[in-house]
């Protein structure tokens, strides 16, 4: 009889929390962001769960809001990469699923930071591919203007075929270390890219080896129309945003479909919508948690967020208590502002409705309720196409974490819905995802069998 499907459940902890005034909640670790001792409490606690993977988003530019200057949790992090090798270290088998840009990283350097990262993990390395959304960053690199998001796409993909082939570079058993022999490693089982493409040009090979689980997870966030392509030809996961069960299935299957043109199947890739539950042990406790917070926005901070979300334009010159204006077309995130006119016309909200509403999970899935009945929606979701897991996101850090773990986490167990022990070492063996065969042992096993024939 086949083993019952379960969830796969991430934890997206950024520093202080998830909801916009979380830094200045009383239990809050306010310098989380850059607190290596907060993070190591946090990564084993998420691993005395059995989370598959910690996730953290990244941006490439200081967020000052303008409006809002010197008032939001938002500047002053840890780059991931760097922050989950040391994570990795006091860990076994969590995996670490970090953030980086294909418009303005290097393929080569970063095809050899997730290497390394997913070696010291022991194959616990994932890449969250982001076209980076926001044009701040641009200045920070020589360039007038942010790509367009066309562009930004076009890029994306071809970089990312830079970064797995150069993750092709060393075979399994390149590296024989024979010191009675002299020989470190086979010549014939190192392999050039020597890509050369409309946006790079890159040679290769890698000088750094395959880990145990192959290379890197490949993880991806977009819900655009070009997005949710890039996906279905390149994502091992996807991190979405939705707000009902019928949203959800729309995506669900619309991602799904699209994996035959690229000759993959459906277990390929593991729909991750994000959810924000504020747990409490009876209905009125958790509203009262989820006030708490509210309580703490700033106006201007609020507006300031919202603003953001909705393309990178500054709302403050229209009404508080009137509609969301129309607004031009992004170049930024397009899926999350139509993702916000969506929510305020569905809910006829003002804008100070919305940079509420908002203000928690940015547009992702927010439950409040006790752990019993978020497990009924999580549960719902899962058993009806709408996901494959959740990547949670905890409102204020470390409690919300500890909130998950002592009472969201066992509610699913003992509902068989999520596992009790790790099925592996690496992120792979745990999200139940195929190790990648190297392009060129695959190439010289053919030829071997051509000729034998």
């Amino acid at each position: 009889m086949p083993a019952r499907r379960q969830l796969r459940l991430g934890a997206f902890l950024p520093a202080a929390g998830h909801h916009v005034a979380a830094w200045r909640h009383p239990k809050a670790q306010a310098d989380g962001g850059v607190n290596l001792q907060h993070y190591i409490r946090l990564a084993q606690t998420a691993e005395k769960a059995k989370l598959d993977a910690i996730f953290l988003a990244d941006g490439l530019a200081a967020h000052f809001f303008s409006a809002a200057e010197g008032k939001t949790g938002y500047g002053g992090n840890f780059e991931p990469v760097t922050l989950f090798s040391a994570l990795s270290a006091v860990t076994k088998n969590i995996g670490y699923i970090a953030t980086a840009s294909t418009t303005y990283e290097d393929p080569y350097i970063l095809a050899r930071k997730f290497a390394s990262l997913d070696l010291i993990s022991g194959g616990r390395g994932g890449w969250n591919i982001v076209t980076t959304g926001s044009g701040e960053a641009a200045g920070n690199f020589g360039l007038a203007s942010h790509p367009v998001h066309a562009d930004r796409y076009d890029r994306a993909n071809e970089f990312h075929d830079v970064v797995v082939g150069l993750w092709d570079s060393w075979e399994d058993d390149a590296f024989t270390r024979n010191k009675a022999t002299g020989q470190f490693y086979e010549p014939a089982k190192s392999h050039q890219l020597n890509h050369d493409g409309k946006h790079f040009k890159v040679r290769g090979p890698l000088n750094v080896s395959r880990s145990p689980q192959g290379r890197p997870v490949i993880v991806q966030a977009g819900s655009s129309e070009a997005g949710k392509e890039f996906a279905a030809r390149t994502a091992e996961v996807i991190f979405t945003a939705q707000q009902t069960l019928a949203e959800a299935q729309d995506f669900y299957r619309d991602v799904k479909r699209r994996l035959p043109t690229y000759g993959r199947h459906a277990d390929q890739l593991k729909v991750m919508p994000g959810v924000f539950p504020v747990i409490g042990s009876t209905e009125t406790e958790a509203q009262a948690k989820y006030q708490e917070l509210q309580d703490l926005i700033l106006p201007e901070v609020g507006l300031a967020l919202l603003g953001g979300l909705v393309g990178g334009f500054d709302l403050s010159k229209f009404p508080l208590d009137g509609p969301l204006p129309e607004l031009p077309e992004t170049n930024n995130q397009k899926s999350r502002q139509a993702l916000m006119y969506d929510i305020a016309r569905k809910r006829n909200f003002t804008i100070r409705d919305l940079y509420l509403w908002v203000a928690g999970a940015r547009g992702h899935w927010t439950i409040i309720g006790t752990a019993s009945s978020i497990a009924d929606q999580l549960q719902a979701w899962f058993e009806n196409e709408g996901a494959d897991g959740f990547n949670l996101m905890p409102p204020v850090l470390p409690t919300g974490l500890d909130d998950i773990v002592e009472h969201l986490v066992p509610e699913l167990q003992r509902r068989g819905l999520f596992r009790t022990e790790y099925e592996g070492t690496t992120l792979r063996e745990n999200l139940g995802l195929e190790r990648p065969a190297n392009r060129y042992a695959v190439t010289r096993t053919a030829r071997a069998a051509s000729a034998a024939a």
